[in-house]
């Protein structure tokens, strides 16, 4: 029947802003990532020419997606979930691998590099869809969600975990779910993170250093208190474009999970918060997309689309201004990256081809 209902028209409003963070964010690469691009490789444009070669791959992706019905994906969902699951282990093969800060992220491939993390949560939120309109039971669900978490964070990588668990949720919840299950589950997350803190030094520094960030400032607090110092200086009205003094490699991570202290820091306060509504307002029209979602697994699919860019936005920013404890999760469309651009690119396409049925 979806096929039927097809409108003329997707949703502008989410295509047009998805444009506008695409712009802003090239723009804040450039910006943020020239000094260390300068110190690293003798180029000042290095990472935004990278950045700008995802971008156009990425816009490819979103407007193949946005041509092709949403249902497209139902079929190829176990093949794509099960190649996603091939890459998780394969990157944990020294050899393979891109080992850096002491984990294993990133495929190498020698021309290029990707992050299988990224490919895994739409791999997932298309499975979970396919679950959900079959309704399959609680199980089906959170034997694949627990065997990706645990990949991941093999690697290790937290903050991926935490979104690809946020994203799994929420598409149980909306699924049906018994919520007693879902609780089960959330509790039964929050007590193996507990342990993945206490047994990782790495881990439960960044957590001692979020609960006292006075405590080493040249050591385990010194990326946070950057941090700050950044959002701090930008006052009211900010410092100016491209008048950062923290890009100037005093802030780690500048360009990537950092790079909202940077902007905080050049556009201030009144820029930050604009910027934030901005956000609010892309996060409230991809959930419109969802609710008038035309099957289960539309409307499943929105659901984890929603969670997982809308999560990760919340949870940067939140990281940024010292809410939550640094995670390394990147800020969608903005951070300096590749995999996660292309991947979040091309859910967007997907997005907005389910925004054309009612």
């Amino acid at each position: 029947m979806a096929r039927n209902n097809l409108k003329a028209s997707y949703d502008k409003g989410v295509f047009f802003l998805t444009l506008i963070f695409l712009v802003l964010g090239i723009i804040a690469v450039a910006d943020s990532s020239a000094p260390l691009a300068l110190n690293t490789f003798s180029d000042s444009f290095y990472f935004v020419r990278q950045q700008l070669i995802w971008a156009a791959i990425g816009l490819v992706l979103l407007f193949a997606s946005l041509k092709i019905h949403y249902s497209f994906w139902k079929k190829i969902a176990y093949p794509l979930f099960g190649l996603s699951v091939v890459f998780l282990i394969l990157v944990l093969v020294p050899g393979l691998s891109t080992k850096i800060y002491g984990a294993r992220r990133w495929l190498d491939f020698g021309i290029f590099t990707f992050q299988p993390s990224e490919v895994v949560k739409l791999s997932l939120i298309v499975l979970f869809a396919k679950f959900a309109e079959e309704k399959r039971k609680i199980w089906f669900y959170l034997l694949p969600l627990a065997l990706v978490a645990l990949l991941i964070m093999l690697e290790p990588d937290l903050g991926t975990t935490v979104i690809v668990l946020l994203i799994g949720f929420a598409q149980i919840f909306i699924s049906g779910a018994n919520v007693l299950y879902i609780l089960a589950g959330l509790v039964g997350g929050g007590l193996l993170g507990a342990l993945a803190i206490i047994f990782s030094s790495y881990r439960r520094e960044r957590l001692l250093t979020f609960l006292n960030s006075t405590t080493d400032p040249l050591g385990s607090s010194y990326h946070i208190r950057q941090i700050l110092l950044a959002v701090g200086s930008g006052g009211l009205f900010g410092v100016g474009l491209g008048q950062s003094r923290q890009k100037y490699l005093f802030l780690p991570e500048v360009a990537t999970d950092s790079v909202f202290a940077i902007i905080a820091e050049e556009i201030g306060f009144v820029g930050a918060i604009i910027l934030i509504g901005l956000f609010t307002l892309f996060i409230y029209r991809m959930f419109k997309i969802a609710g008038r979602a035309p099957d289960v697994f539309a409307r499943v699919i929105a659901v984890g689309v929603v969670s997982w860019i809308g999560g990760q936005m919340i949870l940067n920013i939140a990281a940024m201004t010292a809410v939550v404890p640094l995670t390394g999760i990147p800020l969608p469309f903005f951070s300096y990256g590749g995999s996660h651009l292309t991947m979040q690119l091309l859910a967007i396409g997907i997005l907005l081809n389910i925004s054309r049925h009612d």
